[in-house]
C-alpha cells in the first residue's frame, strides 16, 4: 500500500505517515485517533484545484495536511501550527450550519 489510497468512502492514509509528522509512534496514532485526540479532515478541491485533495489531521496544537490527487498521489504535504480556540471556532461553524457562534 503507498502512503495514501482511495477507497470508495474516502481516503485511506498510512498510520507510519501520520506518525512521523507528529513524532508519536503507529500505536499513539490509531489509541488517538480512536479516543478522538487526533482528528482528521478531507476536501475536494474545486476550480483549478479540481482533482486534488486535502486531507488534513489534527493533534493538539499541529496540523499535518497532505494534498493528494484522485488516485492518492501525495502532491505536497506539510505541517503547521493550529490553536484551540481557531479549532474550536471553525467545528462551531461546522456544527451550526456556518453562522459564527
Amino acid at each position: 500500500m503507498s502512503e495514501v489510497s482511495k477507497t470508495d468512502s474516502g481516503f485511506v492514509v498510512e498510520a507510519a505517515a501520520i506518525a512521523r509528522a507528529f513524532r508519536i509512534t503507529e500505536e499513539q496514532v490509531r489509541d488517538e485517533m480512536r479516543t478522538g485526540l487526533i482528528s482528521s479532515r478531507s476536501e475536494r478541491g474545486s476550480g483549478k484545484d479540481k482533482g486534488r485533495w486535502r486531507i488534513t489531521f489534527y493533534r493538539a496544537d499541529r496540523a499535518f495536511r497532505l494534498v493528494a490527487n484522485a488516485e492518492g498521489e501525495v502532491l505536497s504535504r506539510g505541517s503547521f501550527p493550529v490553536t484551540p480556540r481557531a479549532r474550536a471556532v471553525r467545528r462551531d461553524r461546522h456544527l451550526s450550519g456556518g453562522e459564527e457562534r
